[in-house]
């Protein structure tokens, strides 16, 4: 089957990787995460990876704690990720290159469009930690970012439901899952998709993300090859 993405930019969330617990590194976990991410990669697309920070820290439960310097430990933790999920990757035989938004060479380059590109374009998966190097964004905007500076073709938040809903599936029996959406419902209604500095950094840049289930990790390799995986949001 052809491809219908040639570049994505995935973001998976920190707690993803902790499994169950939602905390540290559960091994089995992050082995079925990045062989979904291999497959997909075997297809030839080019792809990046933003990692969140949850499952070390989250700045929201840090107390009576500075805002900033809460942010700064949460872009932290996303390096951390970042260094993993790319070990994971290259245990599977997937070469793959970090970059972070924050300057620390001993660690892993910073980030550059330019090198991001030359990375991606010789077969690697350009990994991307720090988020936006910046307090008070969220990396869900990091990746919006990132997808927006490499020109990719859709964003692809991985998340623990398979799709977009009216209201929480969890919580309510009679949810109402989206199969396409608009960003401008999205910060009207304001539906949990992402925070609303990432909804419209994609609604004026055109990107449209694309909201799937990342308990099966083969589902990355489906939705790039345009099979009808979770909700789509775009701006017609």
């Amino acid at each position: 089957m052809a491809l219908k993405y040639k570049r994505i930019l995935l973001k998976i969330s920190g707690e993803a990787l902790g499994g169950e617990k939602g905390r540290g590194f559960d091994e089995p976990t992050m082995d079925a995460i990045c062989g979904g991410v291999k497959k997909a990669h075997e297809l030839g697309v080019q792809i990046g990876i933003v990692v969140g920070g949850g499952n070390f820290w989250r700045g929201r439960s840090s107390g009576k704690m500075e805002r900033t310097l809460a942010d700064k430990i949460g872009m932290l933790a996303t390096v951390m990720n970042a260094l993993a999920v790319s070990d994971k990757l290259e245990q599977l035989g997937v070469p793959t290159e970090v970059f972070t938004s924050i300057t620390m060479p001993q660690v892993a380059p910073a980030f550059t469009r330019k090198d991001a590109l030359r990375a991606m374009d010789e077969g690697k998966i350009a990994v991307f930690g720090g988020g936006t190097g910046n307090p008070f964004f969220s990396t869900d905007t990091a990746t919006a970012l990132r997808a927006v500076e490499v020109s990719a073709d859709v964003m692809f938040k991985a998340t623990m439901v398979d799709g977009v809903y009216d209201k929480d599936p969890h919580k309510y029996p009679d949810a109402k899952k989206y199969d396409t959406l608009t960003f401008t419902k999205v910060l009207e209604d304001q539906l949990a998709v992402m925070d609303g500095t990432a909804a419209t950094l994609c609604r004026d840049n055109k990107l449209p993300i694309l909201v799937f289930d990342l308990a099966d990790p083969d589902n990355i390799a489906r939705a790039v090859q345009g099979e009808n995986v979770g909700t789509l949001v775009y701006e017609g």
